[in-house]
């Protein structure tokens, strides 16, 4: 006990400056004790033109500065306090600091809290904790690791720890309150609560641990997406280079072509005209020639001599007539700009076409995910679509009206030119657009059935054959429609389709996606069906027909 008793006294022997045990030791006039180095630099720093010294502790000042001796009795006490073990025992080093708590019973400078009472309650630096662990009653005590957390949650009217959650005020009691004022109210251990709430953070950070992990994952996949998006984006733009150049050297080889076959066929021309010219002026030096023999004939003074000196004039031949050339309007060549004009406009209208499809692809590329489908027409109409029919795919049969958005059946033919696009058997129409992306249109249709569908440009046409109809190969999804239900048709399988039947489908594309709905349109709209798929080409809009009699109009909604 002797030993406890001077490391409890172990402060009177501290420098208050390095909050250290003396060394060299040295005592001031005001009687305070310092450090011989730590109170001469303290002296060193003060303001040397007002010439007066203080003690730090007591603030007595000096006018002179105080000369430092060695104290031989304080400095030998302090060395007896080292050899007893003061400097060796960890505990006296450990004063509180701040953000640490401090030990309720320690005077002076305190000492760092070792363990919180529950029951006392207050915080036991080591020395002052002793007791709990040899006095009987205070072995029953509960201690915990001390926290100001702790310390805030004592009673302030009770002087105890309120570690009882009243689920009515929401709020941590002592035992004292809950029998007082919280008498009849839920209650449950604080503990407890605390153990409830520790296990909902739990689960919620285990949620957001989650969330970042979800979330880098992500990040990583957009990176390498953009890697993947560059590099797509250099290969196409190399590719559409190649493409365009070859497309340049080809319509110039065919320019140098035609300017051959025009050159070559002027010189022909040209040749054919010099030998006629020729020709022609050779037989207009003969006839001179013979109007010069015949010249001597025509005179009459000497009839004598023309009738006996000179042959007939039979004798000179028959006269030549004229050639009777007949000169052309000078066209010569206009077919040729005409022809070449004529090619100029189908490329145009090819580059048009083409662009358009091109521009939509350029503009639909979407590394995102896509959008979910909408849920109400409002939300369908965000993505229309105008749809205008290609008279060029149109069968013979079919009639296009209102700015080719309306297709009907009659019996008599329209007075279409050929073209590879047309249907030819089927009574059947395409879309000029070709769709990527999220697009919605609607189809209104009159008659008994007709077919609505989405094709790839590349169905067949020609001939009666299945793979030119919309329902029976794998370029078409076709939805047909009829006054008694619907059904959905694909390579030649069929689906059944439930829902209400309306003279208005709505069709909904999303080609990323790869997903193509449609959907029944009246008050509410009523999703019939939906394909999933891989489409590797635009889709074009399009209507198949039966009879005559059945049209199909392509809404304009905005």
């Amino acid at each position: 006990m002797a030993q406890r008793g001077i490391q409890l006294d172990g402060d009177n022997y501290s420098c208050s400056i390095c909050l250290d045990l003396l060394k060299d030791p040295v005592t001031i006039p005001c009687g305070h004790s310092y450090c011989m180095t730590c109170i001469a630099t303290h002296w060193d720093g003060e303001d040397h033109n007002k010439r007066i010294h203080s003690c730090p502790q007591c603030r007595e000042t000096f006018k002179k500065r105080p000369v430092l001796k060695k104290s031989t009795i304080l400095a030998a006490l302090v060395e007896d306090l080292r050899n007893t073990g003061l400097q060796a025992d960890p505990a006296y080093r450990c004063y509180a600091g701040p953000g640490d708590v401090a030990c309720d019973v320690c005077t002076g400078r305190k000492l760092k809290a070792v363990k919180f009472c529950l029951a006392c309650p207050a915080s036991y630096c080591e020395f002052h904790l002793q007791p709990h662990y040899d006095a009987p009653p205070l072995q029953k005590h509960k201690l915990v690791e001390p926290s100001r957390k702790l310390q805030e949650n004592i009673c302030s009217c009770h002087d105890a720890v309120a570690g009882v959650f009243c689920h009515s005020d929401q709020h941590c009691n002592c035992s004292h309150c809950l029998t007082d004022e919280h008498k009849g109210h839920k209650k449950a251990s604080a503990a407890a609560k605390v153990s409830e709430k520790q296990k909902k953070l739990q689960a919620r950070r285990q949620q957001i641990r989650q969330g970042i992990w979800s979330r880098e994952k992500d990040v990583k996949l957009l990176q390498q997406e953009a890697e993947d998006i560059g590099v797509s984006a250099d290969r196409a733009v190399e590719e559409s280079e190649k493409i365009f150049a070859e497309l340049i050297r080809l319509i110039g080889k065919r320019s140098s072509d035609v300017q051959q076959q025009i050159r070559s066929q002027q010189e022909t021309e040209v040749s054919r005209v010099r030998e006629l010219q020729q020709k022609l002026e050779q037989e207009i030096a003969d006839l001179k020639r013979k109007d010069a023999e015949l010249e001597p004939l025509s005179d009459t003074d000497d009839q004598s001599r023309s009738l006996h000196s000179h042959p007939s004039p039979s004798a000179f031949g028959e006269p030549t007539h004229a050639s009777g050339i007949g000169i052309r309007p000078r066209r010569y060549f206009e077919d040729v700009t005409a022809a070449v004009s004529e090619l100029r406009d189908k490329l145009q209208d090819l580059l048009r076409d083409a662009w358009t499809n091109i521009s939509g692809a350029v503009s639909e590329v979407d590394v995102l995910l896509s959008e979910p489908e909408p849920k109400t027409r409002a939300g369908f109409l965000k993505y229309w679509k105008e749809i205008t029919l290609d008279p060029n795919t149109a069968n013979r049969h079919v009639r296009l009206s209102e700015e080719n958005r309306k297709a009907t059946v009659l019996k008599p033919q329209q007075a279409y030119s050929d073209h590879p696009d047309r249907f030819t058997a089927w009574l059947q129409v395409l879309s000029r657009e070709g769709l990527t992306g999220r697009c919605y249109w609607e189809v209104e249709w009159t008659g008994k059935r007709v077919d609505i569908a989405a094709s790839y440009k590349s169905i067949a046409r020609a001939g009666n054959l299945d793979e030119c109809e919309f329902r029976s190969n794998d370029k078409s999804w076709c939805l047909y429609c009829d006054r008694s239900g619907y059904s959905f048709w694909h390579d030649r399988n069929k689906t059944p389709v439930s829902g209400p039947v309306s003279s208005r489908v709505g069709v909904y594309l999303d080609h990323r996606a790869g997903t193509l709905s449609f959907y029944s349109v009246s008050e509410t709209m009523t999703l019939l069906h939906r394909v999933l798929a891989k489409f590797t080409d635009p889709l074009h809009a399009g209507v198949g027909f039966y009879k005559d009699g059945i049209s199909a109009r392509f809404m304009k909604l905005k």
